[in-house]
């Protein structure tokens, strides 16, 4: 038999054995002992029933002030998601309970991810698996979202690796988009006109009602046993950002916390020049590029905080926190979010990431 027949095979035996709560530490290989899954499957766990957690497709979008937006308090997280002219927000509320929604734009397949066990949110395209819809499996990597693809190739990816690990399309990348987070209010700040998923899902769920009880206590400790750097709380969330060479780095929020309510730390990652942003009212961290987009020298810019305002050296113009400028010379231009990067748990980062650097006041001078 060859190769790709079985490991269909195997992949649907271990979805099954995922769906019914079976031992998901075995080993699965394939002829001459080719392995089906490319991680180490003691890390692999069933949480859940194969869409028990029913992942959503093209939910109705509303105006902020529509009466199905009542699950919402300002103080609410929500990704934050631009593409084709279309403003989004996508409200952790929703994702506590569904993880994936898959999005037709225009042409684009998309889907917006977030585990609520490792705090992490991503936004993918769906090309590589021919716009086939990303299902939850059920399943945990080091805590971490599996996704499935609705497809004959039916694959597992992991959604921090943003990878196949286990099918025929094992080691297949899924383009990161980039996206912001922050709370309801502070988005609906920066955009005024966004709309925003509604409640009315067509499922009986409370997005009132956060379903993990005290999950996210800086103390709690991960939801399975694993190795993870204990310098830091288990819970904070940090700001991980991803090289282009496979270098990466951490910027924690109680470090930019207590830098101030708003902040800017200027970093190079594998040469990428990049400017995080923190907004204490928006209890956000958001990376950028430092090189502008419609003005400038295509040098990049060194970011500064005075008087409440967000400026850069080089010319003293006037930044808005959604990397636009207000006033100045560069009057037009705009950074763009860095894809690579996103909002995380310490303890997750830290145990896919081991090798993470991390940022601190005492260490900005490294950056």
């Amino acid at each position: 038999m060859s190769a790709e027949p079985m490991s269909r095979l195997y992949l649907a035996a271990f979805l099954a054995l995922s769906a019914c709560g079976g031992d998901s530490t075995s080993p699965l290989t394939v002829d001459a002992g080719d392995p089906i899954c490319t991680i180490d499957l003691s890390q692999l766990l069933v949480g859940a029933a194969r869409d028990g957690i029913p992942s959503l497709t093209n939910p109705a979008f509303v105006a902020a002030g529509d009466e199905t937006t009542g699950y919402l308090l300002p103080t609410d997280r929500v990704i934050g998601f631009q593409f084709g002219g279309e403003t989004l927000a996508i409200p952790h509320n929703i994702l506590w309970w569904h993880e994936i929604i898959n999005l037709d734009i225009q042409d684009a397949k998309i889907a917006i991810t977030y585990c609520p066990l490792t705090g992490t949110a991503m936004a993918f395209d769906r090309e590589p698996v021919n716009g086939a819809e990303l299902g939850v499996s059920g399943l945990l990597f080091m805590s971490n979202l599996v996704m499935y693809d609705r497809s004959d190739e039916e694959t597992l990816f992991s959604q921090i690796m943003g990878k196949g690990v286990c099918g025929l399309r094992r080691q297949t990348v899924l383009p990161r988009l980039a996206i912001s987070e922050m709370t309801w209010e502070a988005w609906q700040g920066q955009f005024p006109n966004t709309k925003v998923v509604s409640g009315s899902t067509g499922y009986g769920r409370d997005y009132t009602q956060y379903p993990y009880g005290g999950y996210e206590q800086l103390d709690d400790p991960p939801f399975s046993p694993q190795e993870y750097d204990h310098s830091r709380q288990p819970k904070e969330r940090i700001v991980g950002i991803e090289g282009p060479n496979g270098g990466f780095l951490a910027v924690p929020f109680l470090e930019l916390d207590a830098l101030g309510e708003l902040a800017v730390v200027n970093v190079e990652v594998d040469g990428e020049s990049l400017v995080v942003v923190w907004d204490r009212a928006g209890k956000s961290g958001n990376t950028f590029s430092r090189i502008p987009q419609g003005g400038g020298s295509g040098a990049p810019l060194t970011f500064t905080v005075e008087d409440g305002k967000v400026f850069d050296v080089e010319t003293g113009s006037w930044w808005s926190l959604g990397g636009e400028v207000v006033e100045g010379p560069l009057e037009g231009a705009s950074l763009g979010l860095y894809a690579e990067s996103m909002t995380a748990f310490w303890f997750a980062w830290s145990a896919f990431h081991p090798d993470t650097q991390v940022w601190t006041q005492a260490n900005s001078f490294d950056y």
